[in-house]
């Protein structure tokens, strides 16, 4: 664990000097974003150097970036001249709540085909190879395309934008829950699959174990741990599939924030946003990596 927690640092460390490094090969001038459509003379720009530090050598800049990190200071927006921490803690609920959303709905879904057609006839596995290849070949933002059309502009069922009550977030978790279904249900069912082959499971159906118990008491732990890895890979999609999502609903929340932000050229708002998203895939991962001692006992060892 101190080993993982080590490269789990390492690799923040890595994500805010790609941040920083982004910044300092960002097009345009500081000065000039900074000062936008407002007046601009000499003395307006020297007091924005002096008050950014921008006359400060860039290695200067560059530990005193990583010196304010150290002490959750995230630096202030160059278009709303607000705490960049203040912005991201007013929109990361919507955020998370669409994640999660997202993470159950393809969750369940893969858990739900794999169980229902590992060691089936080649009918309904062949019928859930193609739905599961569809699904992982389209983009979200065409999956949210089409249930918008369908489901929203067509039927009516969803509200078309916004986050205002349950049935707003159902479209958007299913745009980008479809994706990772797709992908746990093929290694979840290959696994399901393998493990049913087994000298174990023989021995259990000697003893007059139904299929659906072994699945359920055995053979399903010993399919989780490639899906489990999967999943902690997953996060990276999951979270950049978020912006694009929340663009295309029309949601508040991070994707918004870094959407604007990019346009704008607001590059401490941007620098955060891939920090953040560096610390939660470095948080879960570190969860899947405990709780494959819970799944495999073996692994202990």
């Amino acid at each position: 664990m101190i080993r993982r927690l080590g490269a789990g640092l390492a690799v923040l460390w890595a994500a805010a000097t790609a941040s920083y490094v982004a910044l300092l090969a960002a097009p345009g001038d500081t000065v000039d974003i900074l000062i936008g459509d407002g007046a601009d003379t000499p003395e307006i720009r020297a007091g924005i150097i002096a008050e950014w530090g921008l006359d400060r050598p860039e290695i200067v800049q560059y530990l005193s970036y990583l010196w304010r990190l150290l002490h959750g200071d995230l630096g202030r927006s160059y278009q709303l001249q607000r705490g960049v921490g203040e912005i991201l803690a007013g929109q990361i609920g919507p955020t998370v709540q669409l994640t999660l959303a997202a993470a159950v709905t393809g969750v369940v879904l893969a858990g739900v085909i794999a169980i229902g057609t590992a060691g089936r006839g080649r009918g309904p596995r062949a019928a859930a190879s193609a739905a599961e290849l569809v699904s992982v070949s389209v983009p979200p933002f065409l999956i949210g395309i089409v249930l918008l059309s369908v489901f929203s502009f067509t039927l009516g069922w969803f509200p078309v934008s916004g986050a205002e009550g349950p049935l707003a977030l159902v479209l958007p978790a299913l745009a980008l829950g479809l994706p990772i279904a797709g992908v746990l249900g093929q290694v979840l069912r290959g696994g399901l699959e393998r493990a049913l082959e087994q000298p174990f499971a023989v021995t259990a159906r000697a003893r007059g174990l139904t299929e659906r118990a072994l699945v359920a008491r055995h053979a399903l732990r010993h399919a989780l741990l490639p899906a489990v890895t999967l999943a902690g890979w997953l996060t990276g999609t999951l979270l950049g599939g978020a912006v694009i999502t929340e663009v295309l609903f029309g949601r508040p929340g991070l994707g918004q924030v870094a959407m604007q932000a990019v346009t704008g050229q607001d590059m401490p708002v941007v620098m955060a946003v891939v920090l953040l998203s560096a610390v939660v895939y470095v948080t879960i991962s570190t969860l899947l990596d405990l709780a494959y001692r819970v799944i495999d006992p073996r692994i202990r060892s």
